[in-house]
C-alpha cells in the first residue's frame, strides 16, 4: 500500500528515487531522540547529477530544480530509514548549500525548489527553518546540497 505521502507526490508528478548509499565515512541517517537527522544529498535528475555553479554555468531554474532533486532524495532517505513518510510528524529544518559564485545571491530561490516540496508533500508539517547560503564548491562538483533534520513519530 502507498503511503498518502507519496499518493499526494505522485499526485504532483514526482516519484521518489532509490536512495542514494553514502559516497564517504558517514550514514544517510541518524535517529535520536525523535529526530531524524538526514546527511546532505546531492541532486540527482534522470540518474545524472547536476553539476556546475549558480550565476556561472547553472541557471536559476536549474539550480531550484536541482535543489527539489535533493529533496526528493532526502525524502527517499527517511522513507528508507522510517519505512514510511507517514511517520513523519513535521519537517523541522533544512539546510541548502548553493555552489554559487561570489556576486550570485539568490541562494533562498534556489532553495525554495527543496522547501516548496516539503510544504506539498506534507501541508503544514513541511513548513520548516532554513538556512540557504553560498558556498564555492560541493562535493563532486554538485550545484546544489541540501540536508534535513525530520522529527518523527514512533513506530
Amino acid at each position: 500500500m502507498t503511503d498518502s505521502v507519496e499518493a499526494r507526490l505522485a499526485a504532483l508528478g514526482h516519484t521518489l528515487p532509490q536512495a542514494a548509499a553514502p559516497v564517504a565515512a558517514y550514514v544517510p541517517t541518524v535517529e535520536a531522540n525523535g529526530l531524524l537527522h538526514v546527511s546532505g544529498q546531492l541532486p540527482f535528475i534522470d540518474g545524472k547529477l547536476v553539476t556546475g555553479r549558480l550565476g556561472e554555468d547553472v541557471s536559476l531554474e536549474q539550480g531550484a530544480a536541482a535543489a527539489q532533486a535533493c529533496g526528493l532524495m532526502i525524502l527517499a532517505q527517511v522513507k528508507a530509514a522510517l519505512g514510511s513518510l507517514d511517520r513523519v510528524e513535521r519537517v523541522v529544518k533544512l539546510g541548502a548549500f548553493i555552489s554559487s559564485t561570489g556576486d550570485f545571491t539568490d541562494q533562498p530561490k534556489v532553495a525554495n525548489g527543496a522547501s516548496e516540496l516539503m510544504a506539498a508533500a506534507f501541508g503544514d508539517s513541511g513548513k520548516h527553518a532554513r538556512s540557504a547560503v553560498g558556498v564555492p564548491v560541493l562535493p563532486l562538483g554538485a550545484a546544489v546540497e541540501v540536508d534535513a533534520v525530520i522529527a518523527v513519530r514512533p513506530a
